[in-house]
């Protein structure tokens, strides 16, 4: 008789446990997003219209406010992405904006010249990115040293990609 009620007590204790368990709901985390150049085309006057790619890795929808990139070509700063998009990106998704820049006269000549040698363009993005969780308070996010590598477009006269 004992052994019968203690069966019972146990097997109501991993029912209760179990249920426990799924009141829970989904995680909700916050995970810090990125950004990459998708693809550059340059303008006769030299400047860049940037199509930006940004990534949510978050298991929540995200709201991208303020973006402030510096775009390194070689060793050198040749100029800033910056972008105000109020984009909503849903969870562990990505979305491309459009960025214009003009670039100092060293990321000018370095694009003049992937383009017209056919070779790569290799670049790096650092700064700040901030978004708000849904539900949630604005958070900045440090973009430190993304590297990339954009290649000329064949048959797209002045893109990278």
């Amino acid at each position: 008789m004992k052994a019968m009620h203690w069966r019972r007590w146990t097997a109501l204790a991993l029912v209760a446990l179990l249920l426990a368990g799924c009141s829970s709901g989904p995680v909700r985390r916050v995970s810090e997003p990125s950004a990459r150049i998708q693809q550059v085309t340059v303008r006769a006057d030299g400047s860049w219209s940037a199509e930006l790619r940004i990534e949510n890795f978050s298991s929540i929808p995200m709201r991208f406010e303020n973006i402030d990139l510096a775009v390194k070509v070689g060793e050198a700063e040749t100029g800033r992405l910056r972008a105000q998009p109020m984009l909503s990106i849903g969870p562990e998704s990505a979305d491309v904006i459009t960025v214009n820049m003009t670039p100092d006269a060293a990321g000018k000549f370095a694009a003049a010249d992937a383009l017209s040698s056919g070779h790569s363009l290799a670049y790096s993005l650092s700064g700040r990115i901030d978004a708000t969780p849904e539900e949630g308070k604005q958070r900045s996010f440090n973009l430190d040293g993304r590297n990339g590598v954009l290649s000329p477009a064949p048959g797209l006269p002045g893109v990278l990609r």
